[in-house]
């Protein structure tokens, strides 16, 4: 599936370096380097669950500890994380979920997934809040919470296999709406699969296909 297994040694690496002296934001907030499964990931593995089969091919893209990736297997997918953390990759892999360090879609080749998955950093964030470690990657969804959101939508469409679909997180605090009319100039159709209310915003799941 991969160009290449591995680009980078998870063991060897740590948080990005903030210059300023700041703690990393993981220990501000007292939590791991690497996101854990939450009400989010639960959404979204639930209906990935659903939509794959036996046999067929997925990516979890930004698979954190692989949780996504793992249900996906468990419902016989030939399941595949991908995650820009090393630490992230270290505790996929901790995980049995096969996985490999890379940056998005970038390390897989053309039309090779019957379904890809893909739970983003999504809360808007000024970039003067903003911290310069692997828990502010993980959460962080920039200005408009879409910092990955469209880099993803507009990439995806080459790693579908003719009938594939990707399944995106999305929150109601991302302009949801906006979201599915960016995949529409990507040549991509929208469907929503999921929602959950919570508190603060509501979650949903988008089922992307091609046009």
């Amino acid at each position: 599936m991969a160009e290449d297994e591995q680009t980078g040694d998870a063991d060897n690496a740590d948080d990005p370096a903030d210059t300023d002296g700041r703690p990393a934001l993981a220990d501000q907030r007292d939590v791991e380097s690497v996101y854990q499964p939450a009400e989010d990931s639960d959404l979204l593995a639930r209906a990935a669950y659903e939509q794959v089969g036996e046999g067929d091919r997925v990516l979890d893209v930004g698979t954190g500890s692989g949780y996504v990736a793992a249900t996906m297997g468990e419902a016989g997918a030939d399941a595949v994380g991908v995650d820009v953390n090393p630490l992230a990759c270290r505790q996929a892999r901790e995980n049995s979920v096969w996985v490999v360090r890379g940056n998005l879609l970038e390390p897989f080749r053309d039309g090779i997934f019957d379904l890809v998955t893909f739970n983003p950093p999504y809360l808007p964030t000024p970039k003067e809040k903003e911290w310069d470690d692997w828990m502010e990657h993980a959460l962080s969804g920039g200005e408009d919470g879409r910092r990955l959101v469209d880099p993803f939508l507009a990439s995806v469409g080459r790693v579908l296999a003719p009938d594939g679909a990707a399944l995106l997180l999305v929150s109601s605090l991302t302009d949801p709406d906006a979201v599915c009319e960016y995949g529409r100039e990507h040549g991509l159709t929208s469907a929503r699969v999921a929602s959950e209310k919570h508190p603060y915003e509501e979650l949903s799941v988008l089922r992307f296909t091609q046009e």
